[in-house]
């Protein structure tokens, strides 16, 4: 039977990270500064889910290390410069080496962004439809063991649904939650994480 790999880290710093930040001291500063993290402003919402898009079939560590590049392709997540993107604008992402070329997720990227003003129009902000999934508090676990750690939730795949139905892409269950542990709508930083609030 194959061993568990350890779910803590402990790093030269004295502390003790989650396993999947690994010694980087660029992927480590992440978790302790964001990862988990109550985000309630509705455009960094909305710039972590489209980056947590990008990366569907890629390690996330190669997002973060393209974000400000990201960033500056798409007008800093601005929706309201997104959902004006037109074929040209598009191609010229193509073409940017600096992101993840996947046309795909590009398109989907500005189709997002025009849901995210429709929905803005309906006078609903995009922070109050992530954080009414979790009824605007944050969803505590402290899991024990990577394998205690879920990919998706009957919460995401409600959430999923619902994006999915305003018009958003590339916000499968997985995505979703992904960008839920990432932006504090759940912490799931395991037990014994010295980010791991009691």
């Amino acid at each position: 039977m194959k061993a568990e790999r350890a779910p803590l880290l402990q790093h030269g710093d004295g502390r003790a990270r989650c396993f999947w930040c690994g010694t980087d001291p660029f992927y480590m500063a992440y978790h302790d500064d964001e990862w988990g993290v109550p985000e309630r402003d509705s455009r960094a919402l909305f710039e972590k889910l489209l980056l947590d898009g990008f990366q569907a079939g890629l390690s996330w560590i190669t997002i973060l290390r393209k974000r400000e590049n990201f960033r500056c392709a798409f007008d800093g997540f601005e929706p309201e410069k997104m959902a004006r993107y037109d074929a040209g604008k598009v191609e010229a992402l193509m073409a940017d080496a600096g992101i993840v070329r996947n046309r795909a997720k590009v398109e989907g990227a500005v189709a997002s962004a025009r849901a995210y003003l429709d929905l803005q129009d309906k006078g609903i902000a995009f922070s109050d439809l992530m954080w009414d999934a979790v009824d605007g508090e944050t969803r505590v676990n402290r899991p024990r063991r990577i394998a205690d750690v879920p990919a998706q939730t009957v919460l995401s795949i409600a959430l999923s649904k619902r994006l999915k139905g305003l018009g958003f892409k590339f916000v499968g269950p997985t995505i979703v939650y992904a960008a839920m542990q990432a932006c504090g709508l759940v912490d799931d930083h395991l037990a014994g994480c010295h980010c791991a609030r009691p």
